[in-house]
């Protein structure tokens, strides 16, 4: 089943945690649209995912794969740029 956004729904991903973040990312969140935020929660999610996970792999490794899965799903190098960008 696909979600609003275009990204796969997961009926596991109803578990909420709180992170601290800078003010930039803090305005950048809430000045994004639904779609945006979806998209940005997929992305933390993979990469937490992996972050935490068991077997240990660089940072690059991670990083890289988290984005082509995050590119696969719909958030393109513009999407991205526009959600980190100061507005």
């Amino acid at each position: 089943m696909m979600a609003g956004s275009g990204l796969p729904y997961h009926p596991r991903m109803q578990s909420t945690i709180t992170i601290p973040v800078d003010q930039q990312v803090a305005q950048a969140w809430e000045a994004a649209g639904e779609q945006e935020r979806q998209k940005a929660q997929v992305l933390v999610g993979l990469w937490l995912r992996e972050v935490l996970s068991e077997k240990r792999r660089s940072l690059d490794e991670i990083m890289e794969e988290a984005g082509r899965e995050a590119e696969a799903r719909g958030l393109t190098q513009e999407i991205l740029g526009s959600i980190l960008k100061d507005r």
